[in-house]
């Protein structure tokens, strides 16, 4: 089990935009009465979606709002590594799947693009624009080697689109999602193999079945006595 800890360096404060506060009080209505400490995980992705990160006053307003011990939320954010604990990149956060079905499919290429041009793992770049770390298991095994970016996967990557990625986000650029080499969802690479005939789709195959005469049913007349 990893150790997780807050950053050194927090901010003053925390406030909840109006968007967030308003999301949060309606994930609360979710539940029943009495049980919104329920919404804590809901509620501390929604203080991540806006800050970037979980900081220690996001944490205290969150055990405010939902009427929690703040110790009770923080066991939940370092818990889940979803959540950030220390600031992210101002443009990206790489999360590079290291698992072995990609690391056999050349994760540890991709680890290297990002050490060369970020610096050491769970760090922001000298930049601040990017931060970068290795994760375990995504559920892309079949597109590997991959990486998610902020909301979204990039798969089937080699180092060099994966560089090329990287560029793009840093230039402003919004790269579409999804495979490098145009793979639909999980499909074999260069397309089906298997169950290719048309015929097999347009019922030309179909079997046709002949329903026999039934007898006629028997009278439940009774006879007279």
């Amino acid at each position: 089990m990893s150790v997780r800890r807050l950053a050194q360096i927090q901010p003053a404060s925390f406030a909840f935009s109006a968007a967030t506060l308003k999301r949060i009080r309606e994930v609360v209505t979710h539940f029943p009465a009495g049980r919104q400490q329920s919404a804590v995980i809901q509620a501390l992705w929604l203080v991540q979606k806006q800050e970037g990160w979980v900081s220690e006053p996001a944490i205290r307003a969150v055990a405010e709002l939902l009427g929690m011990a703040a110790i009770r939320v923080l066991e939940v954010a370092t818990f889940y590594t979803m959540f950030m604990l220390e600031p992210v990149g101002e443009v990206a956060l790489v999360q590079v799947c290291g698992t072995t079905p990609c690391q056999t499919r050349g994760a540890e290429a991709l680890l290297s693009v990002c050490k060369r041009k970020f610096g050491p793992s769970n760090h922001r770049s000298a930049d601040g624009k990017f931060y970068w770390q290795e994760v375990e298991c995504m559920g892309a095994c079949a597109n590997a080697p991959m990486a998610a970016i902020n909301d979204y996967y990039y798969e089937d990557l080699t180092p060099e689109s994966f560089e090329k990625l990287l560029d793009d986000f840093a230039a402003g650029k919004k790269p579409k999602p999804g495979s490098a080499i145009g793979r639909m969802g999980s499909a074999p690479q260069g397309g089906p193999i298997a169950l290719t005939d048309a015929k097999l789709y347009d019922g030309s195959l179909a079997k046709k079945i002949t329903i026999p005469n039934l007898p006629p049913k028997a009278s439940k007349t009774r006879a007279p006595a």
